[in-house]
C-alpha cells in the first residue's frame, strides 16, 4: 500500500493512501535527537518570526551599516571630504544649525507642508478611492484619467503652481498634494478591491443595503490596508519636501539644503537628509503603532 505523507501542526503524519486510517506520527531519524514537535524556531524560516532582542538587533545592524561604509569610505580615502563630510563634521553642523541658524523654525513650516499636503490628499483619496473599488462606473470615470496624470513628474508642476497659487505657502502644499494624491488614490481603490466577496454577498444575503454594505463591510474590512497605504503614501510626501521648498521658499529644511547646496556646504546637506529620514521613521513607526491598537487581531502580519 503507497502512503501519502503531509504536515500537520508540525509534525510529519503517514496516511493510508487506500484507506481512511488514523494519522500516525512518524518516529523521528535515528540519531536527530529531536522530537518530531520540537523543531527549533529557524531564522530564515518563510514568514518566521523573531524574538523582540533578535529583531532589534538586526534593526540596529541595518541602521548602522550605512554609517559604517561612510565611515569606511572616509578613512579609505576613497572620497574627498568635500562631497562626503565625516559624520563628526556633520554633527557640528548640525548643533550650529540648530544653536544659529533657525533649525527649530524650518523643522516646524516643513513639517506644516508635509501635514496640509498629506491631509488634504488623504480628505479627497479615501471617498474617491471607496468609490473607485466598489462601483464600476466610478472606477472606469476616474482611474484612467488618475492613470494618465499619475505618470507626469510632480516637478514639471512647480512653473504652473507659481502661477496659479502664488508664491505663497498654498504653491508649495500643492506640490506635495500632487505628488502623493493620485497614487494614493489608485492604491485606496485596490486596497478596497481585495475585499473577499463572500462578505459582500453574505451582507446582500441579509438584506443589507448598499450603503450599509460600503460603510459597515467594505471599509471596516479594507481599513488595515487603508492605513498601511497611507503609511506609505506619507513617506513620499517627505520625499516631495525639498521640490516643494524649491518653490519661492525662504524657510524650511527643504530650503535649507538647497542653499547649502550652493555653497558647497555638504555637511549641512547630510545633515537635512537625516533629519527627514528621522522625522520620517518616527512617522512610520506612530503609524505602525496605530495599526497594532486599531487592528490588534493582525499583530504578527
Amino acid at each position: 500500500m503507497v502512503e501519502n505523507l503531509f504536515a500537520w501542526d508540525g509534525r510529519m503524519i503517514a496516511m493510508d493512501a487506500g484507506r481512511a486510517t488514523k494519522p500516525r506520527e512518524l518516529e523521528p531519524a535515528a540519531g536527530s535527537g529531536t522530537p518530531p514537535n520540537r523543531r527549533r524556531p529557524r531564522l530564515w524560516a518563510i514568514r518566521g518570526t523573531l524574538s523582540s532582542k533578535t529583531y532589534a538587533a538586526i534593526a540596529v545592524l541595518g541602521i548602522a551599516l550605512p554609517f559604517l561604509l561612510w565611515i569606511g569610505l572616509l578613512s579609505l580615502g576613497a572620497v574627498p571630504k568635500l562631497f562626503m563630510p565625516a559624520p563628526i563634521e556633520v554633527v557640528g553642523r548640525f548643533a550650529n544649525w540648530v544653536t544659529n541658524e533657525g533649525f527649530a523654525a524650518d523643522l516646524w513650516i516643513s513639517v506644516q507642508r508635509v501635514t496640509l499636503g498629506f491631509a488634504l490628499s488623504l480628505a479627497i483619496a479615501l471617498p474617491l478611492g471607496l468609490l473607485c473599488g466598489t462601483f464600476k462606473p466610478c472606477e472606469a470615470f476616474l482611474e484612467p484619467a488618475f492613470d494618465f496624470v499619475r505618470y507626469m513628474p510632480a516637478v514639471a508642476f512647480v512653473p504652473l503652481m507659481l502661477l496659479w497659487c502664488g508664491i505663497g505657502e498654498a504653491s508649495k502644499v500643492s506640490v506635495i498634494f500632487i505628488g502623493t494624491f493620485f497614487q494614493m488614490l489608485l492604491m485606496f481603490a485596490d486596497d478596497v478591491r481585495r475585499v473577499p466577496m463572500q462578505q459582500i454577498e453574505a451582507a446582500q444575503t441579509m438584506g443589507a443595503t448598499s450603503r450599509e454594505i460600503l460603510f459597515r463591510v467594505i471599509l471596516p474590512s479594507s481599513a488595515p490596508a487603508l492605513l498601511t497605504t497611507s503609511r506609505v503614501t506619507l513617506g513620499w510626501a517627505w520625499t516631495y519636501l525639498v521640490v516643494a521648498e524649491m518653490v519661492a521658499a525662504n524657510s524650511g529644511i527643504g530650503y535649507a539644503i538647497l542653499k547649502a547646496q550652493r555653497f558647497l556646504q555638504t555637511d549641512k546637506i547630510f545633515a537635512g537628509l537625516i533629519v527627514i529620514g528621522l522625522i520620517g521613521l518616527l512617522q512610520d513607526q506612530f503609524m505602525r503603532a496605530l495599526r497594532a491598537v486599531l487592528f490588534p487581531y493582525l499583530k504578527g502580519r
